[in-house]
């Protein structure tokens, strides 16, 4: 990791060894790109499908939340301290695939002994822990307070019970100005605490992504695509007795059980769109999984494709993610951008890779800290699903929970 911060462009993408029967790789990291594509978005996925198809190669990007202003007729106009561009992918030169303790190594135009010289530069870096890094506290600041916060959530709960909506997304924005951060080390520490099976780091020049995302977004595998949604989250206790009642509390609450159907049947709809006719199926429904900070309620949704289908045309068809949305989706997304004070941008958006032949695996951007270092500014979001069952204060509580690894990883 600390060798690949010598270029501007590097994805890597972690599954901590959590093995499941979806995965192709343990871990994978691309750097250094051969060709690239970054736009705003306007006609986002028309020039990603064009390249895409073009290059029929690895690309490795991300695409944000406010792709949803190219989908439907929707906009984002709140504050944005960042300045991500709305999609970026990348061709990289080189490329190690990670998998059961061996790796694989794809260079794109070798010259000579490159990966000779390469592994040897690798084997002589530094631990990111002998990097110095600033010594100055970073004071998180919060975008919205805690009073405001309910108001906020009692609108939304407003538009629930006038049937505007049925459920909603919504999120606040923890922030640092003026500060610096070492990005390797702040991504170990993130990882080190969560342990998540879709972490991943993303370097973009000066941009930096740190995330230990617990959910994948959405995957496909020749003809079959898996989404894999969560709703529905509960703290962990040492106690193991404790732990075990907390598994069993979530599994058994009305509320977010009600939660993950709802997403559940929104992205079998979403999915329906690409899949042959019948093939959407829900293969888990509302199964608990317990991470180092938090047991998390995951649904796994499968559809079939045709053989011809475009990769691109799938994730068009389901973007943004329903997880981080809501019920009905437009009606959703308008109210979240009405009420939130900060344009989500890469947060709740998705990082991860296409396949030369058209395969494909990404994340949601949550538990994530993102770092602009031009800027000098730091933020992390944080968020979760409001119905007409939500308490304002548990809610309050549960974004405090899910926020706590961004924060201890960003404390010296």
């Amino acid at each position: 990791m600390l060798w690949s911060q010598q270029f501007d462009d590097v994805v890597w993408l972690d599954s901590n060894n959590h093995k499941d029967q979806y995965s192709n790789y343990d871990a994978v990291l691309a750097v250094d790109a051969f060709t690239t594509i970054r736009t705003d978005f306007f006609d986002a996925f028309e020039r990603l499908k064009e390249y895409q198809t073009s290059v029929k190669d690895w690309i490795f990007g991300y695409l944000t939340y406010d792709l949803k202003n190219t989908t439907e007729r929707l906009k984002s106009e709140n504050f944005d301290g960042l300045d991500f561009p709305d999609l970026y992918f990348f061709q990289p030169k080189k490329l190690f695939l990670f998998k059961d303790n061996q790796v694989e190594i794809q260079y794109l135009k070798m010259v000579d002994d490159e990966i000779e010289d390469d592994l040897l530069s690798i084997n002589s870096c530094v631990s990111p822990s002998a990097v110095e890094t600033s010594q100055n506290p970073i004071k998180i600041k919060l975008r919205i307070h805690k009073d405001e916060y309910f108001e906020k959530v009692t609108k939304m709960l407003n538009h629930i019970h006038r049937g505007d909506i049925y459920e909603a997304n919504f999120c606040q924005e923890f922030y640092a100005e003026d500060s610096e951060i070492n990005p390797i080390e702040t991504f170990k520490k993130l990882n080190e605490i969560s342990k998540p099976p879709f972490a991943s780091f993303l370097k973009f020049e000066d941009k930096y992504m740190m995330s230990a995302s617990p959910e994948r977004y959405i995957k496909k595998n020749e003809t079959t695509v898996i989404s894999q949604p969560i709703k529905g989250t509960a703290k962990r206790s040492k106690n193991k007795t404790e732990d075990l009642k907390l598994i069993e509390d979530l599994l058994k609450d009305p509320k977010e059980r009600s939660e993950n159907v709802m997403i559940v049947d929104l992205v079998r709809n979403d999915l329906s769109h690409t899949a042959t006719k019948g093939s959407v199926e829900v293969k888990e429904l509302c199964k608990v999984y317990s991470f180092l900070q938090v047991h998390q309620m995951i649904s796994t949704v499968q559809s079939k494709v045709a053989p011809e289908t475009n990769a691109v045309d799938i994730i068009k068809s389901t973007f943004p993610m329903g997880s981080m949305t809501g019920v009905p989706k437009i009606s959703a997304m308008t109210i979240i951008e009405n009420l939130e004070e900060t344009k989500r941008g890469l947060y709740s958006g998705t990082v991860g890779y296409f396949t030369p032949k058209g395969d494909f695996d990404f994340n949601v951007i949550i538990r994530s800290i993102l770092y602009n270092a031009t800027k000098k500014y730091i933020s992390y979001s944080v968020g979760g699903a409001i119905t007409s069952k939500s308490d304002p204060l548990k809610e309050y509580e549960e974004c405090l929970i899910k926020a706590k690894a961004m924060r201890e990883a960003l404390e010296n």
